[in-house]
């Protein structure tokens, strides 16, 4: 066989070998026989092997694995994976229907699915193939796992139908239970301990260094998150249109997806489903509801944390009971003081639970305390561990009840507890231990100055060695004294020190929130930032300066005010400055304040601007967003499509609406 004929067959083998995949694994429908398919797959290989430059990188031979990864590549998300507001109540679920109802006048659907129980991933496609796949990570950057996910066969290495050029898809990477209990059945016979529960083992495998074992475990996945094209449909009809494409998506025949227009619809969804989750072959752990509509989702945007649009219901959780043995303290970086149960060791939703969050004086008050206490232990949002209730009746007269200390456990300062606080505190911010590595590492932190090759064992280290006592040190370090730590190779040292240099580049905005000061967390940063501009008409800023910034309260106001107070937060201030980060905003080019003092509402498809665009110009000229109408609306921006319902109120209210080119002609004044 020649070259060009070898080219001809890989191309035919593959396109073949890719259809009896798909109908395999994601249609359950196979038209030839596993022996077949095997023949297939091994002419495929034999050629790729003979002739290496047709071997495509998305080739079916890719699923058996074979890769050996060192480390994985860290990956910032184009469109960050934030994570969706919880809750355990149904009646907060029919309030968030009302709520979201009302803003967007009621003309609403929504879209109730299943809440897998496993790994989020965004799957990047180019041209029809599979180029990257990324995990969720911290919500803002994750780890680049694409070997690792090209091995499990419900994922399409190559597309079909008509798809966008360039996307991200996202969904949850799962273990079937089936799958699950092979795995531990192999490894109760060659005598190795059994995995805990499937989420765990799913994550755990996606991370492994040797794809070639990936491939052998059998994940799944559904997908069913389109980003980064301009589509108009809503989610429930991408969800049906992806399937066109080759994914594996819920499917509304099942009851996986459903779509209604009623709080009794959703409802009933979740109220099946509670009832029903123990016959699926995976895992779920509650129903995430969410706004149908795409331009309506963009107009009710984003908290710091999760969007408005969408919420998930968290079925009830798991119950055990066991013994409280001790309680401990722990010292956060704010100084507020965290009691934590001891636990006897036992087995709560798949993992091995040993200590359970307190919180504070109150609660240990309330659940009245003893040691050697039974108690009854949940999973609060089926993560954290906590401690619900206790058994009276099994506890012994002579148990010595729990107080909550008087003294901070690691500098022994008196503790102090503010009026309207829950937390007793240790005001001793020099010179506890905890408090001092809990500040720099904040300010380490990924969303603050994130500093490539510093962790909270690194800190830990710095501080021990006496090299730092706060986070201004660290512009201080040299190679010389970083080398000398333990465990501290020439490249790592390196890494740390051009890490620390490379942070001098990171915004104001992020500055500032890794200052640390109370309640200025990343929005309250963004904020105050915006309405002072620099670091200097930060710290000399007065009470009624600081209120008059959009969403700036008295108790931030306050803290603020006694964070500049104090002198030695002045002195780290200033060496901050010294050592050359970010202390004042760099302006956008075409920036203005010529829509200072009024608010906008963005609703519609414009041919200029995409909706984001067109929302960071009214912001870079000092506007502000609103996502619903209102009496205290200023100008409606009116695009093609606007709902009927938003364009009468606007008109009731007397509010001015702006077309696409009214809103050029303004902006150019």
């Amino acid at each position: 066989m020649n070259p060009n004929e070898a080219k001809i067959e890989i191309e035919i083998l593959s396109k073949e070998l890719s259809y009896h995949n798909h109908l395999y694994y994601v249609e359950s429908n196979p038209s030839i026989s596993d022996y077949d398919f095997d023949v297939l797959l091994k002419q495929l290989q034999e050629l790729e092997d003979k002739f290496p430059q047709f071997a495509d990188e998305n080739s079916p031979t890719k699923r058996v694995g074979g890769d050996i990864t060192k480390k994985f590549d860290s990956v910032v998300h184009k469109f960050p994976m934030l994570s969706l507001s919880n809750t355990y109540s149904e009646d907060e679920i029919r309030d968030w229907v009302t709520r979201i109802t009302k803003l967007e006048d009621g003309d609403l659907e929504f879209v109730c699915e299943l809440k897998y129980d496993g790994v989020a991933i965004g799957i990047q496609y180019i041209n029809g193939s599979l180029k990257q796949a990324v995990t969720r990570g911290d919500g803002m950057q994750g780890e680049n796992v694409t070997s690792n996910v090209k091995t499990i066969k419900t994922i399409p290495l190559r597309l079909t139908g008509d798809y966008p050029g360039n996307f991200e898809i996202r969904g949850e990477i799962f273990f079937p239970l089936k799958n699950f209990n092979r795995l531990n059945e192999k490894r109760r016979y060659e005598g190795e301990p059994e995995f805990a529960n499937p989420r765990n083992t799913a994550s755990g495998t996606l991370k492994m260094l040797n794809s070639k074992v990936v491939a052998t475990r059998g994940l799944d996945c559904f997908l069913y998150g389109i980003y980064g094209t301009d589509v108009e449909a809503g989610h429930y009809e991408m969800v049906n249109r992806v399937a066109d494409w080759g994914f594996k998506t819920p499917k509304p025949k099942d009851r996986l997806i459903e779509k209604t227009k009623t709080v009794e619809g959703v409802m009933d969804f979740i109220t099946h489903w509670d009832k029903n989750r123990g016959d699926l072959p995976f895992e779920i752990d509650g129903i995430v509801i969410k706004v149908n509509n795409y331009l309506q989702q963009e107009e009710l945007g984003f908290t710091a944390k999760s969007p408005r649009w969408a919420i998930a219901y968290k079925f009830k959780t798991e119950r055990v009971d066991t013994t409280l043995e001790s309680v401990v303290y722990q010292v956060g970086r704010t100084g507020a003081v965290t009691p934590v149960a001891n636990l006897k060791p036992v087995q709560l939703g798949g993992t091995t639970v040993k200590r359970a969050s307190l919180y504070n004086a109150d609660q240990i008050e309330r659940l009245n305390l003893h040691l050697d206490d039974q108690v009854y232990v949940e999973k609060g949002g089926e993560i954290i561990p906590k401690i619900v209730g206790v058994n009276i009746d099994a506890r012994s007269t002579s148990a010595e009840q729990i107080i909550f200390i008087d003294n901070c456990p690691e500098c022994d300062t008196t503790l102090e507890r503010k009026e309207g606080e829950v937390h007793h505190y240790c005001l001793n911010e020099s010179n506890c231990p905890p408090q001092i590595k809990g500040r720099i590492e904040h300010f380490i932190s990924r969303k603050a100055l994130n500093i490539d090759g510093l962790g909270a064992e690194t800190v830990d280290a710095l501080f021990d060695a006496k090299l730092i006592s706060n986070y201004a040190d660290l512009y201080d370090l040299t190679f010389d004294q970083v080398v000398e730590l333990e465990r501290m190779a020439d490249k790592s040292a390196n890494n740390l020190i051009f890490g620390i240099r490379d942070s001098k580049d990171i915004p104001f905005e992020r500055v500032l929130f890794g200052l640390g000061i109370r309640f200025v967390g990343e929005t309250v940063a963004k904020k105050l930032t915006k309405g002072l501009k620099n670091m200097n008409a930060l710290a000399s800023a007065t009470f009624e300066e600081l209120i008059a910034i959009d969403e700036i309260g008295d108790r931030i106001a306050e803290s603020i005010l006694m964070f500049f107070d104090d002198e030695e937060n002045k002195l780290l201030v200033q060496r901050l400055k010294d050592a050359g980060l970010n202390f004042e905003i760099v302006e956008k080019e075409g920036a203005s304040n010529k829509f200072e003092g009024h608010s906008f509402v963005v609703s519609g498809v414009f041919t200029s601007f995409s909706r984001t665009e067109l929302k960071e110009v009214i912001e870079m000229n000092g506007g502000k967003n609103v996502s619903s109408i209102s009496a205290k609306t200023d100008f409606v921006v009116a695009g093609d499509k606007m709902g009927p319902a938003k364009l009468k109120k606007a008109t009731d209210l007397g509010i001015t609406i702006l077309s696409e080119d009214d809103f050029i002609k303004k902006l150019n004044e």
